[in-house]
């Protein structure tokens, strides 16, 4: 499960942006065509913050979906997965959003008041 690999550098990076500060919640982005779970992240998240300024915040997390651009007429699609056919036919579609794994907004202790 990777989810827990990814959940800790998220606790890691979010740590040091607090500059010690504890935090209340921080707010995820995570894209439809990553391979990450959202629920694994959940699951992981209040195991990887034990000890840390993030232990008790609140996990909010927002799911982008996947969308495509089609490289010959320039008409933008939903994507479930990472490709795809254009109602033109073409298959060479770039991918415009769901590939994110963002680290929104983190609100600390001073901010919760």
């Amino acid at each position: 499960m990777h989810e827990l690999g990814i959940t800790q550098n998220i606790v890691a990076i979010a740590t040091e942006h607090a500059n010690g500060a504890k935090v209340c919640r921080i707010s995820l982005e995570i894209g439809q065509l990553t391979a990450i779970m959202p629920d694994a992240i959940e699951f992981c998240f209040d195991i990887c913050a034990q000890g840390t300024p993030l232990e008790g915040a609140m996990l909010e997390i927002i799911q982008r979906p996947g969308r495509g651009q089609c490289q010959d007429c320039g008409q933008e699609m939903p994507l479930s997965q990472p490709f795809g056919v254009c109602d033109c036919g073409c298959t060479h579609l770039t991918i415009i959003q769901g590939e994110e794994l963002t680290i929104k907004e983190l609100e600390t202790e001073a901010l919760c008041a």
